[in-house]
């Protein structure tokens, strides 16, 4: 019983500082005391409560404005909200910062933060990707003015993986219509997609699917289409074996192959047959 008694008596004891703590916190907050503020905000920051400081260098930084410390207040305002993982304010608040203090040793550092902003907000690829583009932009913008930055070398890794995402989403769309039997569009959109993005990472997969829906629309097709649409086939065939002679669909394409050219010799008897009548 004693044991459980001092058991008690300590966790009492932690949640009683804990809210002398929090009770402390919030005064600081409502107070117009902005040195403090600043002080504890700074405390915070570097003991990785990003979340408190940046509640705190939000209190803090308008009184500030037009100081000596209102650049070093902004920046780490910014990032804290940044470290915090809260990314829309903290492109928000690098934004201002970079607005407002172009000159600063930080500017490099805000820009390549604001653009890290919308990587981070980009979505999977199945959602709107308005972030995306947006962070594209950004990155683009960033390697573009300031080449040789120590950030450069991640800002082109962010965007490839970002341009590989929107790839993505593109292809997903064209492949859909395969999908759903729409085997015109999908060979229209699959063609839209390979021309839209040249040297795309589903350059591939794209050009199987439009071979699978060629293929399907030729089988199914009337006799007086069918000969015709059939070579078409073996013309897309013979383009994916050229660029990809150890293609991943190989089986695949082999098998359906076998079918498309058993169909053309029967097609073709048929016509020598009709022609001897």
């Amino acid at each position: 019983m004693e044991i459980i008694w001092i058991y008690r008596s300590l966790n009492l004891s932690i949640l009683m500082i804990l809210a002398m703590g929090c009770s402390e916190y919030q005064k600081l907050l409502s107070s117009e005391d902005s040195a403090n503020q600043y002080k504890q905000a700074e405390i915070l920051y570097n003991d990785s409560e990003f979340k408190k400081a940046a509640k705190l260098f939000e209190r803090a930084a308008p009184r500030y404005r037009g100081t000596p410390q209102a650049e070093r207040v902004i920046f780490l305002y910014a990032d804290s909200y940044y470290n915090a993982g809260d990314y829309y304010l903290a492109a928000h608040q690098f934004e201002n910062f970079i607005q407002s203090y172009p000159q600063s040793q930080k500017v490099i550092e805000a820009h390549f933060k604001e653009a890290i902003c919308y990587y981070n907000l980009s979505p999977k690829f199945s959602l709107d990707q308005e972030d995306t583009y947006k962070a594209v932009e950004k990155l683009q913008l960033f390697i573009n003015n300031f080449p040789t930055a120590e950030y450069t070398e991640d800002a082109n890794d962010a965007i490839i993986e970002l341009q590989i995402k929107l790839e993505k989403k593109e292809f997903e769309i064209a492949k859909n219509y395969y999908t759903i039997r729409d085997y015109n569009a999908a060979i229209t959109s699959l063609d839209n997609f390979i021309s839209s993005f040249p040297g795309n990472n589903f350059r591939e997969e794209s050009l199987y699917f439009k071979f699978l829906s060629s293929y399907e629309i030729a089988i199914n097709s009337v006799e007086s289409k069918k000969q015709e649409r059939l070579k078409q086939v073996v013309t897309q065939y013979n383009s994916i074996i050229s660029y990809y002679p150890e293609s991943v669909f190989i089986e695949d394409l082999n098998k359906k192959m076998e079918i498309v050219n058993e169909e053309l010799s029967i097609n073709e008897e048929t016509q020598i047959a009709v022609l001897t009548k």
